[in-house]
């Protein structure tokens, strides 16, 4: 029993290995450019890689697998990246009731195609990031979230509408 574990692990570190070495460069980029950081987009890469080693046996597409798991994994990190900065203007600011915060400027002045995409319901944002950012078709999108190839348009357009609406606003 303990020779067949083994070599199931080892089988399980090979695919990966061999995925590793075709998506790890373009993985890398993409999160850079999501994030802004290139030593945090590695560390979420190898993260989502990490995470792929474990699931490795029910994981059908690593490839759509891998790209998914990272946008989860930067939504989380912008997430909790907000919560940071808004405790911290709080604080600055002398405020300690998390429902009372100081007026900043207008988000809508700020607003950028990344933080557009992050405001996204996760619905939309996830399609979003794996078809535009990630580059893969809709029928992987679909496949990857569990979803028709139909649902996934729809929310791709209901995005995009969203999209225009705050983007648009800028100009």
């Amino acid at each position: 029993m303990v020779v067949a574990s083994q070599t199931a692990a080892e089988a399980a570190e090979a695919g990966v290995r061999e995925v590793y070495l075709v998506d790890y460069g373009p993985l890398a980029g993409w999160a850079t450019i999501l994030l802004g950081d290139r030593g945090l987009a590695e560390d979420v890469v190898v993260e989502a890689f990490a995470r792929l080693l474990q699931h490795w046996q029910d994981v059908h597409d690593p490839h759509a697998w891998l790209y998914a798991t990272v946008a989860n994994l930067v939504h989380d990190h912008w997430r909790r990246r907000g919560r940071e900065a808004a405790a911290y203007e709080r604080l600055q600011a002398g405020v300690t009731d998390p429902d009372v915060a100081p007026a900043g400027p207008d988000r809508d002045d700020v607003l950028s195609v990344r933080e557009a995409v992050q405001t996204l319901p996760e619905r939309l944002r996830v399609p979003v990031l794996l078809r535009y950012f990630a580059d893969l078709s809709v029928l992987q999108v679909a496949h990857q979230l569990g979803r028709s190839e139909g649902a996934v348009k729809r929310d791709l357009h209901d995005a995009r509408t969203l999209l225009a609406q705050s983007l648009g606003s800028q100009r």
